[in-house]
Formats: C-alpha cells, structure tokens, sequence
C-alpha cells in the first residue's frame, strides 16, 4: 500500500466515543494540533446503552470532569430531560446525580463542540497501526495509508475493538448499533507489549412508546435539583417522566425454559461481563428466590417514540426476547423496534499502565475508556479526559496530572486500575472511595478547579464562576456562625422536640442539632439570595464537621506513604524476605510509592514493612 502523510499534529485521539471527545478536547484546548480519527462520525458521542448520564459514584465522576475543564456535564445539561438525585434519603456521601438525556440531541452537541474547537481536526476512519521510534510514539499510520506525524497518541476505541455482537444464534461481526467494527489495531497493540483480553457487555432493546401501556406503569417524575455543570444555571422546569416496571414469574419462566438457547448458558459467551450490570438471565438464575426484578423504562429522546428498557438487558434470540418482554405488565403488545444483544471486544490489561495512563513501554502512548476495561459512559470520559490532558502536560514539558484517592473519585478510579487491575468491566461506586464524605459531588469545584486551571484546561470563564462560588460559600459559612434571636431558636429547636435554647446559640448550632437549613432560612429570613448549591454544601460542612476532620487525619497519614517514592527500576526478585506472591505483583505493577504499594492486592503490611526495612539499609 501506497502510504503519504496527512499532515503532522502534536497528538492523535484514536476513537471519538466519551473518553476520545473529553482526550481531544483536552488535547486541543490546552494549545496542540490534535487530530480525533474515528471510524464514523455519527457515532460521536453516540451513546449505544442507556440515554442518561450519571448515576450512583457516577454523578460525581461527571460534576469532577467538569470541575476540571471537561465537557461531559456541559453536553448532558444541554441535552437533559430529566433530573433526579439518587440516594437523597442516605446522606451527603453517596447523593449522586443522574439524568436522562435526549441521546440523538447528545451525539449532535458533542459533534458541534469538537468542529468548533480551535487546534482539532476530525478524520474519518481507521487506525491500523501506532507508528514508534526509539521507544515513543510518532504517528498513526490509517487503513488507507495515511500517516499523522506526531508526539502522542491517545487509543480509546470502546468497544469497537475487535468487536462482534451475539444475539441468540446468530453472530454478526460490528461494533454497537451496526456501526462497523475496528479490526487492525489489536494485532499492533499486542506487538507494542500490551496484554489484551476480551470483555462482554450488552444492552435492552427499545420499544415502541406508542405501543406501550404508560397508564399501567409507575410514573418517576423529574426532580428540581441542580444541574450537572457549575457553567449551567439551574434545570428546566418542565421535565420528561420515566416509568417504573416489574418483570414476574412469566418473565422469569420463558428464560428458564429457554437457556439452551441463551449464549451466556450454552457456551456461545465465555468473555467475561459486567457483574454489577448483569443481563437478565444472570439476574433470573443467580437470584432464584427474587419474585421480581425492576425495570425503568426511559425516554430515548425528545424527537423519537423509541424507549429504553434499562435492566432488561439480553442476548436471547429475537422470538424468545420479543415473548419475554410481553409478559411484563404494561408491555402486553409493545413493538420492539430495535432488538437486545450482547456485545464482545478487546480491551487490555490496565496493569500495563502508569497512573498517567501512559503505556509503561512505549512513551506518549496512552489509553482510555473501556479499552481500559472499565464500563460506562461516565468512567470512560474521566478517563479520557485524564489521559488527553497528561499527554498535552507532557508536550508542554509539565509536571503531571495523577489526582490522589482523597482528591476525586477519578483519582479512585485510576488508581484502582493501574494498582489492582480489572478481571471484569470496572463499574464506579460510591464503596470504592473509603474518603468519600470528603468526595462529595457537590464540591468537586472546590477540590478540582484550581488544578485544571493550573493544568490550563479550565478557562478564565469557569474559573471566574469558580472563585464567586468559593466566596459565596465561605460568606454562607461565617453567616451562620452568627447569633440567633434564642426566642426564635428555642421556638424553632422545641418544634423538633428539643428542649429550650439558652443565649448564645449560632445558625450552625441549629443545623448540628439536625434542623434543615431550609428552616433556618424560613425561621430567621437569613440567606434568601444565595443559590441551592451553596447553601447544600455549607450545610453539609456544618453538620459532617466532626466526620470530615477525622477523615482529614485519615489523609495525612496516608500521604506519608505516598510522599515515599520507590525506584521505578526497583527489581523485587531480589529482595529477600518478600512473599513470592509480593513480588511478582510488585514487579508487574511497578508502584511509585509506598501508599500504592500497599494497596496491591497481594502485598501485605510485613511485605511493605520488609521493603522500608530493605530501601533503609540500602541507603
């Protein structure tokens, strides 16, 4: 083949799927020439499962990529047709935002951002191999022949890779939604070094919302929160209602009776799948004494009947899935207008990555998203907005962005696959994050602002914005340390069934004997113009004070052990007195420090105490 160069660049993102949009962006708005290549570009930004963004951990990864400059939150609110905060009833920690979007108006958004974005150039089609001379990247050579010149790559090809989707039993090589596969890339990584393996996900099918009998469901109205961007101003007031199903005994029967013909029961499926997401079959057999499983059914968008069957997911085949979905109250003659299946592709081994999510072998070369082996939308964009943005840092001749666990849920995200690794698509959950009081999704601003700025990613606009919502919270915050007429504190603390308030009593005193701060306002007509946001967070950092200063002693002593870096060509084989189990898995993973050492699994406390004791002597 004839090849010829199609200009240089600075970087090269490989894949425009949630990770790839937030890596260019990333790439581009800091300053270099970024060419994004991807083998269609209507699936950019394309969301082949569900229409939402957010969710339980995933909410605060979304509000954390737009604290740092990212896109995601911005897209998402100007494509929203619902909001609805998780978890509300379960504290402060684990709220998480989440909201249906309209996926086509989405997909369209994002599109229009990445063609208007100085320093970015869109080129369809496919990378066949990542060019490297003297252990770095320097190009991308295309399927056609093209060469793109340049410093740094970025592969974030989703689940394109290598991709096949299984539907009863038929077998059809193509990426989500009929879109082609990518088929070239593979063999190129695994020459480079990378271990590669192979993960399964899928989706429901979407029905026909004319077909749907909404009035025997249970309507899930939106909610009047905030929105996911601090650049966003509030949520519309008229919002679009998801319904609530059941699945029940029929449902359960026509899989049972059928799993020989199901591929992840008759040998058809052995890669393995998300266990935190599971198809229904899964759910059917593993739970065997549940009567019934919930469905939500969700609007696909603002200009289309179709609606989404979230936790009906299947391989079945087309007879069996269409028999399945009709035993369920309300779906007796849905139409199903796009077909269930499950979806096979390539990602690798992130222990192959350093924190950076630079290949450990070959320099300016970095991964994100579910080539990572992680799953969702939410996770993938962080990821890629990590990646494009440590690639650009490295260009510029900076110091890297590697967030710590107790400064964001991306930094527990990245760390869990670079220290831990993944033997199944890695879902975010608020259980993760053992600091995650201090994580919360509603001051992500005031933890990661200031580093995207210093990054160059977050704009004068944003940070502006950032710097009066600081102002504004530390004003709320000395506001309510103030006095309260005891007449009214004591009325207001008896209504709650305390006894009376002495003289002396502040606002916050109020609000730490668990009065709303809603009350407080009402009671004492104190704060009425400062907005909702706010107002959550000062309220939060009042009651959880105690908690948060012991979690801030947690921190401290854990970044004594992060501040004790290890040699990177450190070879554990010769240490005596390590397990042997502790050092194949500290040589695999090669940890800049201590803290990340101890958190492999397989490294005990006597092994970290064996190495202090070995690089002490050694000194």
């Amino acid at each position: 083949m004839q090849t010829f160069s199609e200009g240089a660049c600075d970087a090269v993102v490989i894949g425009a799927g949630h990770a790839g949009c937030e890596a260019a962006l990333a790439l581009a708005r800091t300053g270099l020439k970024t060419v994004m290549l991807t083998l269609n570009l209507d699936s950019i930004g394309f969301m082949p499962c569900n229409p939402s963004v957010g969710g339980t951990a995933k909410g605060h990864l979304v509000r954390e990529i737009d604290a740092l400059g990212g896109e995601m939150g911005v897209c998402a609110d100007k494509c929203a047709l619902q909001y609805r905060m998780l978890n509300e009833g379960k504290g402060a920690a684990v709220q998480s935002l989440r909201a249906q979007v309209d996926k086509n108006k989405y997909h369209t958004e994002m599109k229009r951002t990445l063609e208007h974005t100085e320093n970015l150039r869109i080129v369809q089609g496919e990378a066949k191999e990542i060019l490297v001379e003297n252990g770095s990247v320097c190009g991308v050579l295309t399927q056609y022949g093209g060469i793109f010149p340049c410093r740094a790559v970025v592969v974030a090809t989703g689940v394109y890779l290598g991709a096949r989707t299984i539907t009863g039993e038929v077998v059809a090589e193509s990426g989500p939604n009929g879109f082609a596969r990518a088929t070239l890339l593979t063999e190129n990584l695994l020459a480079l070094g990378f271990s590669v393996r192979r993960f399964k996900t899928g989706t429901p099918a979407r029905l026909d919302g004319r077909t749907v009998n909404f009035s025997a469901l249970t309507a899930q109205p939106g909610e009047n929160t905030y929105p996911f961007s601090f650049l966003s101003r509030a949520v519309p007031k008229k919002q679009t209602p998801c319904h609530l199903a059941y699945t029940n005994a029929a449902t359960h029967r026509v899989i049972l009776e059928n799993l020989d013909r199901a591929p992840l029961y008759n040998g058809q499926i052995s890669s393995t799948g998300p266990r935190y997401c599971p198809s229904i079959e899964t759910k059917v057999v593993r739970f065997s004494d549940k009567e019934r499983h919930q469905l939500f059914l969700e609007p696909e968008g603002a200009d289309t009947t179709e609606v989404y069957v979230q936790g009906l997911s299947t391989s079945l085949p087309h007879d069996l899935q269409k028999a399945m979905y009709r035993t369920v109250e309300g779906l007796e003659n849905a139409d199903i207008v796009r077909y269930a299946y499950a979806i096979e592709y390539d990602c690798i081994d992130s222990l192959d990555l350093l924190p950076t999510l630079e290949f450990k072998k070959v320099g300016g070369l970095y991964t994100a998203g579910q080539i990572n082996g992680t799953s969702g939308y939410e996770e993938a964009a962080a990821q890629g907005l990590v990646a494009g943005l440590n690639a650009s840092l490295k260009l510029r001749g900076l110091p890297p962005l590697i967030l710590r666990r107790d400064e964001a849920y991306i930094g527990v995200l990245i760390d869990d696959l670079v220290t831990k690794g993944t033997d199944e698509p890695y879902r975010m959950m608020t259980s993760r994050a053992e600091y995650r009081l201090v994580l919360r999704q509603d001051n992500a601003d005031l933890r990661l602002t200031e580093i995207g700025y210093k990054c160059g990613l977050v704009t004068a606009k944003r940070y502006k914005r950032y710097q009066i919502r600081k102002k504004m919270r530390q004003e709320t915050l000395a506001a309510l340390e103030a006095k309260a007429d005891t007449k009214t504190a004591s009325a207001l603390a008896e209504k709650h069934g305390f006894p009376p308030l002495t003289a002396g009593v502040t606002y916050a005193d109020l609000l730490r004997r668990g009065i709303p701060l809603d009350e407080v306002r009402a009671a004492f007509h104190i704060l009425e113009n400062v907005p909702r946001d706010v107002l959550l967070t000062s309220e939060t950092e009042i009651k959880y004070a105690g908690y948060l200063k012991r979690s801030a002693e947690e921190i401290e002593r854990a970044k004594k052990m992060e501040e004790k870096p290890l040699p990177p060509d450190l070879d554990y084989e010769t240490i005596e007195g390590l397990r042997l189990e502790a050092r194949e898995k500290l040589n695999r993973v090669k940890p800049l420090n201590f803290g990340q050492a101890e958190r492999i699994s397989g490294v005990s406390p006597a092994d970290i105490a064996v190495l202090m004791v070995y690089l002490t002597l050694k000194k």
